[in-house]
């Protein structure tokens, strides 16, 4: 089976005509990683942060399916100007400076390539907003396990902070007034993450495009 975020399944996606969908995180020494979780545990069986690894040290890391574990430089590489991605953007709090500086960097050295950004965190896109003139940005959503006051504040306040050109919600909480109203501006709306029939009609009917997962033995 491909790992999750590993070459493998970058390659299979490439092979497919598939544009790509990453998660990444910043090395100690400040190199951008592709890897979804703040530790190491479920995808690697070290009870490490990824953040607490040098880049020295995470190259030797192996996934499951017996892959490195990615730089955001090799994936630009293997994808070039020929395949979209979407770099997810995994940063907890204000302190977003060494992750967004390090995907920066990697996405400086292709300047035609077709890349997007996304994030949860607001102050992540809020810092390529400033730091990046031009960068398309995007803003993650859920409303899962929030009530409806709070989620409504904390969507009120992302969106100020991040000003994104376009939504990423949760297929399970399609449809919404909001993906409505950003769509009614002409602001587009992805939805995530897609995995059966059921939702794939869901996104087709209240989003602009999917952001799905497939898994081949």
């Amino acid at each position: 089976m491909l790992s999750e975020n590993g070459m493998a399944a970058f390659d299979a996606a490439i092979a497919g005509g598939f544009g790509i969908e990453c998660d990444v995180r910043a090395s100690r020494d400040g190199v951008a990683f592709v890897f979804h979780d703040a530790a190491l545990v479920r995808m690697a069986g070290r009870d490490e942060a990824v953040a607490a690894l040098d880049a020295a040290t995470l190259d030797q890391i192996t996934l499951p399916d017996g892959g490195a574990i990615p730089r955001l430089s090799a994936l630009l590489a293997r994808s070039g100007d020929h395949t979209p991605l979407l770099v997810e953007i995994k940063a907890e709090g204000r302190r977003v400076e060494a992750v967004c500086g390090a995907v920066a960097r990697d996405l400086a050295a292709w300047p035609g390539a077709p890349v997007a950004i996304m994030s949860f965190n607001p102050w992540a896109m809020r810092w390529f907003l400033r730091q990046r003139v031009g960068q398309v940005n995007g803003l993650v959503l859920t409303q899962q396990g929030k009530g409806r006051l709070r989620g409504s504040i904390e969507r009120a306040l992302a969106l100020w902070l991040s000003k994104p050109d376009f939504l990423a919600c949760d297929i399970r909480d399609l449809p919404s007034r909001l993906s409505r109203h950003a769509q009614a501006r002409g602001m587009p709306v992805l939805t995530w993450s897609v995995r059966s029939q059921a939702e794939r009609a869901t996104a087709a009917a209240h989003a602009d495009q999917i952001i799905f997962e497939w898994s081949r033995d």
